[in-house]
């Protein structure tokens, strides 16, 4: 991508610290963190109207055209996000949360947590425009200056919390709230910036208590095996079979890690399944072969792509290591990150049908871990899951 200029050289982040962002670490890893921008591509984002958005350094940037939002194609509920920004003195922009596609009121359709110096908006960074002021307000040298400053929000239910640079300066609560939306990044008013944007779900419950299998239900008459290893871990081996939560979800964040303990080995998660009925769901595959050394041509769909629906873009985990897979299910819109990386988007525009494998399900459904074969061999722990609240 061609730069904006928007910024000038001495701000456009080309300090040794652009090494190591739009990365997570292990422990963010183990924490349930994903990356909501790739630092690369704008897969999983979209723009609202005509500006110049770039991407190029490892930067989301803006400087011209018509103000407006380059926001998530997903929507989420409880949350917590980090994002780094980076403004000028001209600068009034903000972060939109749990906001509509085209926000037209801050105080009842979206939360915009401001980018913009006192002199430039009575809500200035740190803030909820329309709602509530943020507490010190910060000097225009602290807002609005050419280094990178670091947003950290915890939103849950109506509970709102914002640190901004590591200090809280926002707490508030709406006694209205809305239950889920996306996340924007707004051009409104001069050059902005920004990057490290990631996002880790809240409010997910066990749905695997790592001593047996009580609240799953296995098909005897199938010929795989699941146990439950010291390790607390679901064993899976042969097949076919499958192991079905009997909790139903509809609208959902579920996060696991996986182990395919052999090579090249296929298996799959079904979710809004038919209760009691055999691989009758959505699948998130698994599968980490690729073709000709290349990770972004899968082999059969890829892991965390949506079997015979959209294919991974990138084969991002190896067999015989555990990974990290977040699946998300929203509406009529399924994404996946393997090792918090994004890695699947669809939309299914099909017409409705009771059977996934036919058409459009949004009714509440199982999920199942598939025992694909003879040779299938997996384990997975760390299973949580939880609903997305009605916006």
């Amino acid at each position: 991508p061609i730069d904006c200029g928007c910024f000038g050289d001495d701000l456009l982040g080309h300090d040794a610290e652009t090494a190591a962002i739009n990365r997570l670490s292990q422990q963010e890893l183990d924490e349930g963190w994903i990356l909501l921008f790739d630092g690369e591509t704008a897969f999983g984002w979209t723009a609202t109207s005509q500006a110049n958005w770039q991407i190029a350094d490892g930067t989301i940037s803006v400087s011209k055209g018509q103000p407006g939002l380059f926001r998530t194609t997903n929507q989420f509920g409880d949350y917590e996000l980090l994002v780094d920004f980076r403004a000028s003195a001209e600068t009034n922009s903000g972060i939109f949360l749990r906001t509509s596609p085209r926000p037209r009121n801050p105080a009842h359709d979206c939360y915009e947590l401001n980018i913009a110096t006192p002199e430039l908006s009575p809500f200035p960074t740190g803030s909820f425009v329309a709602r509530k002021k943020g507490s010190p307000p910060p000097t225009q040298a602290e807002a609005n200056s050419p280094k990178w400053h670091r947003y950290r929000v915890r939103a849950e239910g109506k509970h709102f919390q914002v640190w901004l640079d590591g200090q809280r300066v926002l707490d508030y609560r709406d006694p209205r709230p809305r239950g889920r939306g996306y996340i924007g990044l707004q051009f409104n008013q001069g050059p902005v910036a920004f990057r490290n944007i990631k996002l880790r779900p809240l409010g997910l419950k066990p749905i695997f208590n790592g001593r047996d299998l009580s609240g799953w239900r296995t098909f005897p008459d199938k010929p795989a095996e699941f146990g439950v290893s010291p390790q607390q871990e679901i064993t899976v081996r042969g097949g076919p079979g499958q192991l079905e939560t009997e909790q139903t979800f509809a609208d959902f964040t579920l996060q696991l890690e996986i182990f395919v303990d052999g090579d090249g080995l296929n298996s799959g998660i079904f979710f809004r399944s038919i209760p009691g009925q055999f691989w009758q769901g959505y699948e998130c595959q698994i599968e980490n072969r690729y073709h000709d050394d290349d990770r972004t041509r899968p082999v059969d769909c890829g892991t965390g792509g949506f079997y015979r629906r959209q294919n991974a873009r990138r084969i991002v985990a190896d067999d015989r290591q555990w990974f990290h897979l977040t699946l998300i299910a929203c509406g009529n819109r399924m994404a996946a990150w393997v090792e918090g990386i994004p890695v699947s988007d669809w939309v299914d525009r099909r017409p409705a049908n009771p059977n996934p494998r036919r058409g459009l399900r949004l009714d509440a459904g199982t999920i199942i871990l598939q025992a694909h074969d003879p040779s299938t061999r997996l384990r997975f722990r760390k299973l949580r899951a939880g609903e997305i609240s009605p916006r």
